[in-house]
């Protein structure tokens, strides 16, 4: 799958803009993965507030590839996940621990690639033009204090690619607080 980029969307502070024939070019989504991560890091350097940093790595993550919903849930207690912030339409406020893929992910401890949310056992429809997602759960000292999730209109969006970088770029969240205690 390609991308095209356009240099017009970058803003000076984050990051580097590479040369653009025409002012577009056309990359793979690895490309476009390792583009992307400076870019979050240069926005999270030097920021310490949780919530900025989600914003804006969510932020990043929907404009670069075009989702249909990006954002966090974050774990409120020892069964509950809550919205925290995001990019895209209204979206389930509440998540019970093990319920949709969300709470699944969570409860499993690991990432969830879901090709068909139709076809997911107990997908929570917070809207009915989702059709494929992926949630990285996001670790701070070993323990997962949230989600990101990821939905698409498409589907099958999502792969191994997908995975591992956004597993890497989740770990960027809370640096090494992020490693498995």
């Amino acid at each position: 799958m390609y991308y095209i980029i356009s240099c017009n969307n970058l803003q000076a502070d984050h990051g580097k803009c590479i040369t653009f024939v025409q002012n577009e070019i056309i990359m793979s989504k690895v490309d476009n993965y390792v583009a992307l991560i400076p870019r979050i890091q240069s926005v999270l350097s030097g920021e310490t507030d949780e919530i900025a940093r989600m914003s804006n790595m969510a932020a990043l993550l929907h404009f670069e590839f075009g989702f249909w919903w990006t954002g966090f849930y974050r774990v409120v207690s020892a069964d509950e996940l809550v919205l925290g912030p995001f990019q895209g339409p209204v979206a389930c406020t509440r998540i019970k621990k093990g319920r949709g893929v969300c709470g699944t992910s969570w409860r499993e401890d690991r990432t969830l690639v879901v090709p068909d949310v139709e076809q997911f056992p107990g997908h929570i429809a917070c809207s009915s033009q989702s059709r494929s997602e992926i949630v990285v759960p996001c670790r701070k000292f070993g323990q997962i204090v949230a989600v990101l999730d990821i939905d698409s209109k498409e589907l099958a969006t999502f792969d191994e690619i997908d995975r591992d970088y956004l597993e890497q770029i989740v770990s960027m969240l809370y640096g090494r607080e992020s490693q498995r205690g």
